[in-house]
């Protein structure tokens, strides 16, 4: 197949792409740029490498969300921000960890189905608990770290996370969240 073939064919399936595959993929990219603007704005000095590979992966992962570029998306942000990222918990490290958590869901949801795939509002309900969780489990343990940060209790941050983590499993499952497939 041609390059002037394979042009065809996607701008093909791009139009004939259902609304959920449009807006996971817009979500997508809203949250990837927030998650590269809100760290470059930030006073300490960020990695010159970190937005200009990030920007490449995003559209990647934009076009192509079930490919590697997602996944080495979310590990360029984090590691350029645990490189030379301050070490105290920040708003603006909530917010990219809230943005890495909303690329990571919507491009595991986007890369499920072929761009062409009209999505249901069942399929995009069943996303919408797991979503919401995790984006405010972002902030609450961020919050945790705050308040035991300066208790020098050891331990205390696995114990809070793994708290957390068991309160969203037990909302997952009360609301009728299974595993497997149905």
């Amino acid at each position: 197949m041609t390059a002037d073939e394979q042009i065809t064919l996607w701008l093909a399936q791009l139009r004939a792409a259902g609304r959920g595959v449009l807006v996971a993929r817009l979500v997508i990219a809203a949250a990837g740029i927030v998650a590269l603007v809100v760290p470059a704005v930030q006073p300490w000095d960020q990695a010159d490498l970190v937005p200009i590979a990030g920007a490449v992966l995003l559209v990647g992962t934009v076009v192509l969300p079930d490919s590697l570029a997602g996944m080495i998306f979310l590990f360029v942000v984090a590691l350029g921000w645990l490189l030379r990222g301050p070490a105290a918990p920040s708003w603006g490290l909530v917010l990219t960890a809230a943005a890495l958590v909303v690329v990571h869901l919507a491009a595991a949801f986007a890369g499920q189905m072929p761009s062409y795939a009209r999505v249901h509002r069942a399929a995009l309900r069943r996303w919408w608990l797991p979503g919401a969780i995790a984006v405010v489990l972002t902030p609450a343990v961020a919050l945790a770290t705050a308040l035991i940060r300066g208790a020098d209790v050891p331990g205390s941050l696995l114990v809070t996370v793994a708290a957390i983590t068991l309160t969203a499993t037990t909302i997952w499952f009360a609301a009728g969240q299974k595993l497997g497939r149905d």
